[in-house]
């Protein structure tokens, strides 16, 4: 999609090549050992992005041997879009997956993976994992902190109406491009967040406000958990909370809500720590 995107995901390829040597697998380019010996990988986006906000991790990754696929992900609704995944998931993969994801992402894949004995890891980058009873409205509202939490939603978002009549919940929300920076990206290059903000991809409201229902993924599936401390939609401690309920692994960054753009070798090597516990 884009091209800054796509310079950036050629840089962290090159960058990966001598990544963290404190890692215990440094991302080098695959020699001997193939795909088939290595869990694949799957990325979610979340709302007001798409899959080429992974772009640097999807490079990294397949340069350190793994399958990666991205999945839609509509934004239409927690019970269309997790049913997305979950046919996604059913018919695209096979074998161990490590299951990734952003921001409304997290919802997602919390109701996708439940039952699937593929799924052997959960990452959530600046994610909601939301319990029973939970929406990622009530989330990002519960602490102080998100920028999306205020009093009139017109001030932070544009709508559009399928229909002159239609209901709340279906309307398609896009941050106002003069917040996209401060809100979702603030750290990056304003190159990059305008074009960034002209590509959103809109969520309904529906998707954003309805409650999480039945039992979440990771109750039964060990998870890893990414913390963007710069996080302006949702608090990084109410990541923490959602994090330390889970008994995930965390990892901390002084990052935006875009982590995966402003600390791409981090989140990369998270995704691959938890890709090295399958066995």
């Amino acid at each position: 999609m884009l091209a800054v995107t796509a310079a950036a995901a050629a840089a962290v390829a090159v960058a990966a090549l001598t990544i963290h040597p404190q890692s215990s697998e440094a991302v080098t380019p695959s020699s001997g050992n193939t795909t088939a010996s290595k869990p694949t990988i799957v990325l979610v986006h979340g709302a007001w992005a798409d899959s080429s906000s992974f772009a640097p991790e999807t490079a990294a990754l397949q340069l350190a041997g793994y399958k990666v696929l991205l999945a839609p992900n509509p934004l239409r609704g927690i019970v269309n879009d997790t049913k997305v995944l979950k046919d996604f998931l059913a018919q695209k993969t096979s074998g161990p997956v490590v299951l990734v994801a952003h921001s409304y992402g997290g919802v997602v894949i919390t109701g996708a993976a439940t039952g699937n004995t593929n799924v052997k890891a959960l990452v959530y980058v600046d994610a909601y994992a939301p319990d029973a009873g939970e929406s990622a409205a009530g989330l990002s509202g519960a602490l102080p902190g998100s920028l999306l939490n205020v009093p009139d939603p017109s001030t932070v978002f544009d709508f559009v109406l399928p229909a002159p009549d239609a209901t709340q919940p279906d309307w398609d929300a896009y941050i106002k491009t003069d917040k996209f920076k401060s809100i979702f990206a603030a750290s990056l290059p304003n190159v990059e967040t305008d074009v960034l903000a002209a590509g959103q991809s809109p969520v309904t409201l529906g998707a954003l406000g309805t409650p999480f229902s039945g039992e979440p993924a990771w109750k039964t599936i060990p998870s890893w958990f990414f913390i963007g401390t710069a996080d302006q939609v949702i608090p990084a401690a109410e990541q923490r909370i959602m994090a330390a309920r889970a008994h995930g692994v965390v990892v901390e960054g002084d990052a935006p809500h875009l982590s995966m753009l402003a600390k791409p070798l981090q989140v990369t090597k998270l995704i691959i720590d938890a890709a090295q516990s399958v066995h």
